[in-house]
């Protein structure tokens, strides 16, 4: 009856770690099906950032410039995302003839827009396109080296 009783144990302990891992196991699928759901999230974000070719020192001084002179109220981080750009459309609005939505989606009329700022201050020496090209990133670059002033 001593082998019977231990036998039973065993069946019982191993039973209970079976179910113990198979719970864990549902757990662990449950949470990595769950994992890639928030993933895309934070694709998203980082889409949203566009530095134009800025380095993160150099976009810390454009968000500089946007938070003294036209109501940008986030954090100071070099990465130019979408109230960066909606601080810099209120620049752009009020002094380089851009006329489209305060979005913050840097479009073909943002960019224009910014464009028109760099050729008259920047050296920008390429069309208004609406093309952040290798020309409008160079020019952005010698304006964000001059900002907050910017």
């Amino acid at each position: 009856m001593g082998l019977n009783v231990l036998t039973r144990t065993l069946v019982s302990v191993t039973t209970i770690g079976v179910i113990a891992a198979g719970s864990l196991a549902t757990a662990g699928t449950s949470f990595a099906a769950s994992a890639p759901a928030a993933k895309p999230a934070a694709s998203a974000e980082a889409a949203a950032v566009v530095n134009l070719g800025l380095s993160t020192a150099q976009a810390k001084k454009v968000q500089e410039g946007l938070k003294l002179n036209w109501g940008y109220n986030d954090t100071i981080d070099g990465q130019l995302g979408p109230n960066s750009w909606k601080a810099m459309q209120r620049f752009l609005k009020a002094r380089w003839d851009y006329n489209d939505s305060i979005d913050g989606d840097v479009g073909p009329n943002t960019v224009m827009a910014l464009q028109r700022w760099l050729k008259a201050l920047w050296d920008y020496t390429g069309r208004i396109d609406g093309d952040p090209g290798s020309g409008t990133q160079a020019a952005f670059k010698r304006a964000a080296n001059s900002c907050p002033a910017c």
